[in-house]
């Protein structure tokens, strides 16, 4: 039987820091408000010259570097991004180009947030389906570029930066089950609702959140797909050795684990390091607790993500 491993990965966030200081001189907020409320401390924002296909790029390369590979045996890209360079072609074929993979297929994926666990919910079935052996799914967001920045509730959430894993088949197990969901009536309470028509764009470019639906619409919903992925490989909440939740907020990421009744020890939290970065976020923490030497061969990890939509999902890894 194929499965899919992860055999290396890769992040990427740009050079710029804002802290809660700096938007407190463009807007009306403080560094207690936002900590209190968030856990965020600071967050990266992307060059004028740089859009999502470049910050993929570097963390693409680090991944690729990790998974001792070479670009040219990926057969499969695929790019979960909110903000793309363009509104066609697709980021994944802008990074492909990048690359200097000619090919392989690559094609984006829009669940905003839980953009990754689809990304990797997708490669995962071409591999195992065997048609793909070497998968690069990528997360990169540049969320500064949809900002309101008269909107205190929002504007203060969001970073930029770039996640990547290749995923690579395999005899033994890796990805062990993953838990896509989606319910579209909730789609105004997260979104961007601008277009374009007419060389002109209609409605708001601006990101619009009505917080308290999202929050607890969160809450519950971590919880539920968690205990989902945990009864779909027969496990229990202890044997889980870590639980890298979507860093939106370090409330919700918190609620989630007590209800899982895990261990600080066990919960990644880096939301205070780079705020929301959206479909980057899960796989930005990833690379940061490998890159830690904290993850080790054998390892039960739990990811779960939810975005605008809502899309909401979960993965169970082996590593």
């Amino acid at each position: 039987m194929i499965h899919s491993r992860i055999a290396g990965t890769g992040s990427y966030l740009p050079d710029r820091v804002v802290t809660n200081h700096d938007l407190a001189k463009i807007v009306d907020t403080n560094d207690e408000w936002i900590v209190s409320r968030t856990g965020i401390r600071e967050r990266h924002y992307a060059a004028a010259d740089q859009d999502a296909s470049d910050l993929a790029l570097i963390a693409s390369r680090r991944a690729i570097f990790a998974a001792g590979v070479n670009a040219i045996d990926i057969d499969l890209i695929i790019v979960a991004t909110s903000t793309p360079d363009m509104v066609f072609p697709a980021t994944a074929c802008i990074l492909q180009d990048k690359l200097g993979i000619k090919h392989s297929v690559a094609f984006d994926i829009q669940a905003v947030c839980a953009g990754f666990i689809f990304g990797l919910a997708t490669a995962d079935k071409f591999i195992r389906s065997g048609a793909a052996k070497c998968a690069l799914v990528v997360g990169s967001e540049v969320f500064s570029r949809i900002m309101n920045w008269q909107d205190r509730g929002t504007c203060v959430l969001f970073g930029d930066g770039a996640g990547a894993v290749i995923l690579k088949a395999s005899d033994a197990p890796g990805i062990l089950s993953t838990h896509l969901h989606t319910d579209g009536s909730y789609r105004h309470a997260l979104c961007t609702p601008g277009t374009v028509e007419n060389g002109k764009v209609r409605g708001s470019p601006m990101l619009q959140m009505q917080g308290s639906a999202v929050y607890k619409f969160a809450v519950k919903a971590f919880e539920e797909v968690a205990w989902e992925a945990l009864r779909a490989n027969a496990m229990k909440p202890d044997e889980i050795d870590w639980f890298i939740c979507h860093q939106a907020n370090e409330r919700i990421i918190a609620h989630a684990a007590r209800k899982l009744d895990l261990p600080d020890e066990k919960v990644v939290m880096m939301v205070d390091r780079h705020g929301n970065t959206s479909a980057a976020s899960i796989p930005l923490a990833l690379d940061a607790t490998v890159r830690e030497g904290k993850i080790r061969v054998g390892d039960s990890i739990l990811l779960a993500a939810l975005g605008g939509g809502f899309a909401w999902g979960a993965a169970m890894l082996k590593w």
